[in-house]
């Protein structure tokens, strides 16, 4: 198994290499890309120094069976026929291709079997505030169809790259030293602030970031679902928190809920409000699972339940899930 990650300087670059060292991950050769700026840098895998090599059109993909894409949607439309043209399968973690047809979209929690049909040898992972819903959401789906979510997200500043975590800790830094404070990364200074805005603003006065979350949930679950959504950038490092209103067919309690959650792939179950016990982004950054809690009957629809999810923006919502796509693939003898 010949594996390639290309964006390898990148925060979920760097995670794709600790993740597959982390999961043991069956292969006999890595291979790194990069940009100009990053290219004959060193990476250390598995005691092996690996140089990064010059992304650019030939044949460097031939014999590469799985490549992990995580430079960006322009490098990735650029580049998928580069990469795919010798029959390597691209796991693609940008935004250029989720919602095209002929790519399936892929959390394996809840619709692994859709990455057997790739007509492009192309599967894309989703937006990272998307798995973390969708992986909840599949636990209540198996009680009754949701007919609508509404969610606000908060979300940390991971979401926009390893320089904007960078930047958040300058910015503590210099408001704690009276100084001027840097900001590059985000629209305002997010140390001691929210930020009502991820990605641009479009038509319907949703942002990019809030659409994704809708037409994402949609195709990944094959639903009717509707999702409105609010996303919010939060001064925390690198774990996403959600809070989720869900409408079901039928009424749900809150016990067969929260069973649903302790049973449900990819979960962890923390909700215990007498001990104080619900999931923080502070303790959960570089965990696997999806965390929930605070689950409660919604007091405005009989057939409501709202809950808390926090989940690691690098992990789950990037590298971890491009790696489990990989792992269904070759426990289905799907690839190589």
């Amino acid at each position: 198994m010949k594996v390639a990650i290309v964006g390898v300087s990148g925060a979920v670059g760097q995670e794709l290499l600790r993740v597959l060292d982390e999961r043991n991950f069956p292969l006999n050769e890595l291979v790194l890309f990069g940009s100009k700026r990053s290219a004959g840098s060193l990476y250390t895998f598995r005691g092996k120094q690996i140089e990064v090599k010059l992304l650019q059109h030939n044949d460097d993909f031939k014999g590469v069976d799985i490549a992990f894409t995580s430079a960006g949607a322009g490098a990735s439309k650029e580049f998928e026929q580069t990469i795919t043209k010798h029959g390597a399968v691209m796991i693609d973690n940008s935004s250029a291709f989720r919602m095209d047809n002929d790519v399936p979209l892929v959390v394996p929690e809840v619709n692994a079997a859709e990455a057997e049909n790739r007509p492009r040898g192309v599967i894309a992972n989703p937006n990272c505030t998307t798995i973390q819903l969708v992986v909840a959401l599949k636990a209540i789906e198996s009680l009754s169809h949701i007919k609508s979510v509404r969610v606000s997200t908060y979300q940390a500043a991971s979401g926009a790259g390893a320089a904007a975590m960078d930047e958040l800790y300058a910015q503590y830094r210099q408001v704690l030293a009276d100084e001027p404070v840097t900001v590059e990364k985000f629209a305002y200074q997010l140390a001691f602030n929210l930020i009502p805005q991820i990605d641009v603003f479009t038509e319907n006065g949703y942002t990019k970031e809030e659409m994704k979350m809708y037409h994402e949930t949609r195709k990944i679950m094959d639903s009717d679902i509707r999702v409105s959504a609010t996303c919010v950038r939060v001064p925390a490092l690198r774990a996403h928190s959600e809070s989720v209103w869900v409408e079901t067919e039928r009424p749900v309690s809150v016990e067969e809920a929260r069973e649903a959650f302790a049973n449900g792939d990819g979960l962890v179950l923390q909700d215990n409000p007498a001990e104080k016990e619900y999931p923080m982004p502070l303790f959960l950054s570089g965990k696997d699972p999806v965390y929930v809690g605070r689950i409660r009957k919604d007091l405005s629809n009989d057939c409501g339940l709202t809950f808390w999810t926090v989940s690691d923006q690098i992990k789950k919502g990037a590298a971890l899930n491009a790696v489990q796509i990989a792992e269904y693939l070759l426990k289905e003898k799907n690839i190589g």
